[in-house]
């Protein structure tokens, strides 16, 4: 089957491979930001094995599902707790290392856009420390919370910490995904294994109805 991953995504996760992520069976990252998920949330119970070469999916969010809620450290150190967002729309998206090609690309394109969202908040998250998505900011002028998971739990409730493969081995690390939330929680649009350059037109497009 040919492998249909853009040369950016490619880059991105060979980059994953060789500097953020574990073997299969290897301890996680060192924990410096915490997770706590708020009293009462779950994952998704909806398995959807993944169709991309490479990579294995466990869960799959759908419309209509609850998204899973978390507490994470933002770029300047600070608690930001999903539920806590009510009342308005959330693109929560997931992305595996700051400032590589893909993860670049992607999030210059949602700060391109991000005066064509009216009230809606963009939550971009991955395993990095606080202190390397204040760098990743600052660089590129993001304008948006990026949040740290290092210890990789929410990316687990979003079922994107995920079995990957590259050169024969198998490793674990995040599969690039996203997910609009409304204002009661509930996700509207689903894009598992988005491309970096769709992700912006994406949420334009869910945003306006379609």
């Amino acid at each position: 089957m040919p492998d249909r991953r853009s040369p950016e995504d490619l880059l991105d996760e060979q980059l994953d491979y060789y500097r953020q992520s574990s073997p299969i069976g290897s301890p996680a990252s060192d924990g410096s930001a915490p997770f706590r998920p708020a009293r009462g949330s779950s994952s998704a119970e909806h398995a959807d094995p993944a169709t991309r070469p490479g990579t294995t999916l466990a869960i799959v969010l759908s419309p209509g599902d609850h998204a899973p809620d978390f507490t994470l450290l933002d770029q300047h150190g600070d608690e930001v707790t999903l539920a806590e967002l009510g009342g308005r729309k959330v693109l929560v998206y997931f992305y595996p290392k700051a400032d590589t090609p893909g993860c670049t690309t992607q999030a210059c394109g949602l700060r391109d856009v991000l005066g064509q969202i009216g009230g809606a908040t963009v939550l971009g998250i991955s395993p990095d420390a606080p202190a390397a998505l204040q760098r990743f900011d600052a660089k590129h002028g993001l304008g948006f919370t990026l949040l740290s998971d290092p210890e990789h739990a929410a990316a687990e409730s979003y079922g994107v910490w995920a079995e990957k493969s590259m050169y024969g081995r198998r490793y674990m690390g995040v599969v690039r995904s996203a997910w609009l939330v409304d204002e009661s929680g509930t996700v509207t649009h689903a894009w598992p294994k988005i491309s970096p350059k769709d992700t912006p037109t994406k949420l334009l497009a869910a945003l306006k109805g379609g």
